[in-house]
C-alpha cells in the first residue's frame, strides 16, 4: 500500500442522518469522499480510513469552512 506524505492537512467533514438512522460523512475538498456507519463511533475511523484512501489517488482542494445553511425547496424558489 502506498502511503501518503506526513503533512498535515485540515478537512472539513460533513455528517449527515439518512432517512434509515445511517450517519453519512462527506469531505467537500476531496472528491468522492464518503462513507456511512451506524453510529457516530463506527463513523469516526471510517472517516479517517477513506481519507487516506482519497488522498492516495487525488489532490485535495483547500477549502475554507464558511458556515452551514439549510435551505428549503419549493417549486423553483429557494426559501431560506
Amino acid at each position: 500500500m502506498k502511503k501518503t506524505d506526513s503533512k498535515h492537512h485540515t478537512f472539513t467533514v460533513l455528517i449527515e442522518q439518512d432517512e434509515d438512522g445511517y450517519y453519512v460523512a462527506t469531505v467537500p475538498a476531496l472528491r468522492s469522499c464518503y462513507t456511512q456507519a451506524k453510529t457516530l463511533e463506527a463513523l469516526y475511523p471510517r472517516i479517517n480510513e477513506v481519507i487516506e484512501l482519497c488522498l492516495e489517488e487525488e489532490e485535495f482542494l483547500p477549502m475554507k469552512f464558511i458556515g452551514v445553511q439549510r435551505l428549503e425547496f419549493e417549486g423553483c424558489e429557494i426559501n431560506l
